[in-house]
């Protein structure tokens, strides 16, 4: 479900989640991401619809993969991965 924005909250949020996206400590996640993945697909691995899960240490389906196995994601917190 999307959120219902004003033009103007919609432009905020847009532009909040691309400084977000492109903090250090993502770009780091995400190349983290993108290198086991190359790795695991020159290994042979079929990677259809999983996600690396940084936390388990291995790839799992995209949704086992969000809000923590199902415990929900307040008490992730501010995990070093």
């Amino acid at each position: 479900m999307s959120q219902k924005l004003t033009l103007k909250a919609r432009a905020a949020k847009a532009k909040r989640d691309l400084q977000y996206a492109n903090s250090p400590a993502r770009k780091k996640k995400r190349a983290d991401s993108q290198k086991k993945r190359r790795a695991a697909k020159k290994a042979g691995r079929s990677l259809t619809n999983k996600d690396y899960d940084h936390k388990d240490r291995k790839f799992k389906s995209v949704k086992a993969n969000r809000g923590n196995d199902g415990k929900g994601t307040k008490i992730e917190g501010k995990s070093k991965y």
